[in-house]
């Protein structure tokens, strides 16, 4: 069973509350070299999917520090993401777990349209069995610990193939913008 992305992420963070069997993971980010591919700024709404209905709205904000985006506000799922250029168009999303800063984890990001995205978490059960077991080593029950960008393509592929009616939507709102200051009297 997959489990929702609600943040970009996973994203991805997102922006991800991954809670379910069957996610990939690592000790360390296995991707390098960051950019802020989406600005510098990031305002998302998020929403679980399950059989193609949306629920759990869930608001966050990020901003780029010069590494990663980092949460400035909003829910708490994930502490931190960084987004990688995949095939097709697609992202590879590599979060920071803030319940488990020591494990990263990963998600795919597929453009459904113009600041509307579909996340998935990267999960070994889309994977078939050989590669499971030629590529995983469980870090505990519920997870497979990965340690290599190959790895990481390997499982990334085989999510992408699969048709998945569960993950995340991933809106991306307009930038408040920003209350003129009060001058001081």
């Amino acid at each position: 069973m997959t489990r929702p992305f609600r943040a970009l992420p996973a994203l991805c963070a997102l922006l991800c509350a991954l809670a379910l069997a069957g996610c990939i993971d690592s000790s360390d980010p296995i991707l390098s070299e960051a950019q802020p591919v989406f600005g510098p700024k990031l305002n998302l709404q998020f929403y679980s999917l399950s059989k193609d209905i949306a629920t759990e709205p869930t608001h966050e904000t990020f901003a780029w520090n010069g590494a990663l985006y980092a949460r400035s506000g909003g829910a708490r799922e994930i502490e931190a993401f960084s987004a990688f250029s995949f095939e097709a168009g697609d992202y590879i999303i590599q979060s920071i777990s803030a319940k488990d800063p020591r494990k990263t984890e990963y998600a795919l990001l597929h453009k459904l349209a113009e600041g509307v995205y579909l996340a998935r978490v990267i999960d070994e059960d889309d994977a078939d069995e050989q590669t499971r077991a030629s590529l995983c080593t469980k870090s505990d029950k519920f997870s497979c610990r990965i340690q290599t960008r190959d790895q990481l393509f390997a499982f990334a592929r085989a999510t992408a193939a699969r048709q998945h009616q569960s993950g995340g939507l991933v809106i991306r709102l307009a930038d408040a913008p920003e209350k003129p200051r009060r001058r001081k009297r």
